[in-house]
């Protein structure tokens, strides 16, 4: 628990920082986030679809393609660790999509559940198949790529506009202990 609240802590502080660089118009309704699949062409389909999913489940963060300057990138490769975020949850990283993985798992499931960690979602692998952070948790006749109503909640949350007083708080609460 403290560790998810320490995450949740510093991607707080991250989004507070990328919203105030950003002043654009647009920005009151959304924050970017920019991400490449140059590395990872054996799974385009799925990362175009991870972001429409994600795209059309969250209203205060975007995902878009970029062919230079991407907040993170997506790769393809053998590891026997699987499929993997390393990320700050904050929209910067990596995302390691394994071959063995995504043949033996729904492919587009595997890709949203890691893009969800860029946004600031933790795993929750004993968690139901309709909580798509559960991951591979419920087996590998699980296929649901959609972020729950308490995932997709979470994730406004965390890149809301105008949540300096939940900062405060957060911070509030952090110098206490």
């Amino acid at each position: 628990a403290a560790a998810n609240r320490a995450f949740f802590e510093a991607v707080v502080k991250s989004v507070a920082k990328k919203r105030a660089a950003d002043a654009s118009p647009s920005a009151a309704a959304s924050v970017t986030v920019y991400y490449s699949a140059a590395n990872a062409p054996s799974f385009r389909t799925q990362i175009s679809r991870s972001a429409q999913i994600w795209n059309s489940s969250v209203s205060n963060v975007r995902l878009a393609e970029s062919s230079s300057g991407a907040d993170f990138a997506y790769y393809e490769g053998n590891d026997s660790r699987g499929s993997y975020a390393s990320t700050d949850g904050h929209g910067r990283g990596y995302i390691f999509l394994d071959y063995r993985q995504n043949q033996q798992y729904d492919s587009t499931r595997v890709t949203a559940h890691e893009t969800g960690h860029v946004l600031g979602l933790p795993d929750h692998y004993s968690g139901p198949c309709s909580e798509l952070m559960s991951g591979g948790g419920p087996g590998p006749s699980c296929t649901n790529p959609y972020p729950n109503s308490n995932e997709r909640s979470r994730v406004n949350q965390l890149w809301a506009y105008g949540f300096q007083a939940a900062l405060d708080k957060a911070l509030e609460k952090t110098s206490q202990r």
